[in-house]
């Protein structure tokens, strides 16, 4: 007997691919119109249009959506602190680095997560994994970089690790001491460098980061830095993710491919030979439309280029109390719409199947497929195209993660 029997979607949203979706092949969804989809022990055991096997759970998904669970593959999950005073300032005009460089931004959160004891951040994280979920989020990379020391950065990795028994959504964790340069080490960045190639050989004796990743960006970290800190990693066994291109091109996107990132995220300036040298690479360039948004800087990242170009593009929220403070993928596709000039489609598989490759697990998330897990969200819309068009609101009825269902609204009970 099957564990979960979904009946006659309206469109039941495949995403089905045999790796990250590039070119034309991003606005190809796979639709099953009428589709059933059977669970059995966590897994998807049957895709199709006419399933007739018994389930102990029935749902009739007439005149829904059902797609793939969300994949935010780019958030700052842990911290202590809010920054609501700074909107403020850039409303008036300040602009991120003016912020940064007053003992704001960054700095401010870190000051607030140092102080924060390990009760209260593990609190406040579980409460935002909770939230997400709400919207769709079913997996969400975490990156540490508010301690800026060794007992503080461990602290927020080791947040990360005992929360990732949660039922409601997969955590992958990113070491990030490579945000900016703390306080204590204004005058000295060398020293600092040193600190976080330490840093990282501890982390290589526990397992407490899977990905090391570096802002690489005016008022952070250059890209000799970056390289220096990147090597250690990668010899201590992490892989490699790169803060790229936010507010300049520097050239991190090209030691990102050299480095064989996982993905390259931000990409709001990126070259012609950036672009096409991650399509040779096929790395993933996670794009970010929520900073823009909300640091009102109107400079998004070229996606119809990125796309034109052969790059695989995945979406993500960049959640983060300073820059984009929502947990909603919803919101972020119906910006990548809007903004970028991404169809629905492309939109769906950059934040599903892609952003799954994002974190090196498109094959088994990110797609309904036989064999992959059942991370499945619902849809209350009868076509996916209502997704980004219905923006700022929760569409989703129910959520399935490994499945389980572990979210639904009161009128799906």
């Amino acid at each position: 007997m099957l564990d979960i029997l979904i009946k006659n979607a309206s469109e039941l949203v495949t995403c089905k691919s045999k790796g990250p979706k590039t070119g034309r092949d991003l606005n190809a969804l796979d639709i099953v119109t009428g589709g059933d989809l059977a669970i059995k022990g966590g897994r998807i055991v049957a895709v199709g249009d006419d399933i007739d096997e018994s389930a102990k759970r029935v749902i009739n998904a007439a005149g829904k959506t059902v797609l793939p669970g969300f994949v935010d593959c780019h958030t700052h999950l842990v911290f202590s602190g809010s920054r609501e005073d700074e909107l403020a300032l850039k409303i008036n005009g300040a602009d991120y680095l003016e912020i940064l460089s007053s003992g704001g931004g960054i700095l401010r959160t870190v000051s607030s997560t140092r102080d924060a004891v390990f009760p209260e951040l593990a609190s406040a994280a579980l409460s935002r994994v909770k939230t997400a979920s709400d919207y769709g989020t079913t997996t969400i990379e975490v990156k540490s970089g508010y301690g800026l020391d060794t007992v503080n950065e461990m602290k927020m990795l080791t947040v990360v690790a005992n929360l990732r028994t949660n039922r409601r959504a997969e955590l992958v964790p990113t070491f990030l001491g490579a945000h900016v340069v703390p306080p204590e080490f204004s005058g000295n960045r060398a020293s600092y460098v040193r600190e976080i190639l330490r840093m990282i050989e501890g982390l290589g004796k526990q397992p407490l980061a899977e990905y090391c990743d570096v802002f690489v960006e005016e008022g952070a970290f250059s890209v000799d830095e970056a390289r220096e800190i990147l090597k250690r990693a990668r010899d201590c066994g992490l892989k490699i993710k790169l803060h790229a291109g936010e507010f300049s091109d520097m050239g991190g996107v090209e030691l990102g491919v050299e480095m064989k990132a996982t993905s390259i995220d931000h990409l709001d300036y990126v070259s012609e030979e950036g672009m096409r040298r991650m399509a040779e690479e096929r790395t993933i360039g996670v794009l970010l439309p929520g900073v823009p948004f909300h640091l009102m800087t109107g400079h998004y990242a070229p996606a119809r280029r990125l796309v034109e170009s052969g790059v695989p593009i995945a979406l993500a929220t960049d959640f983060n109390p300073g820059s984009c403070p929502t947990l909603s993928m919803q919101m972020v596709i119906a910006l990548a719409c809007r903004y970028m000039k991404l169809t629905a489609a492309e939109a769906i598989n950059a934040s599903t199947v892609n952003a799954a490759y994002a974190v090196d697990r498109g094959d088994r998330i990110g797609s309904l497929e036989v064999g992959r897990q059942a991370d499945i969200i619902i849809l209350d819309v009868p076509d996916h195209r209502q997704l980004p068009y219905w923006f700022g609101m929760n569409l989703v009825e129910r959520v399935i993660k490994n499945g389980r269902i572990v979210r639904q609204s009161a009128d799906a009970l």
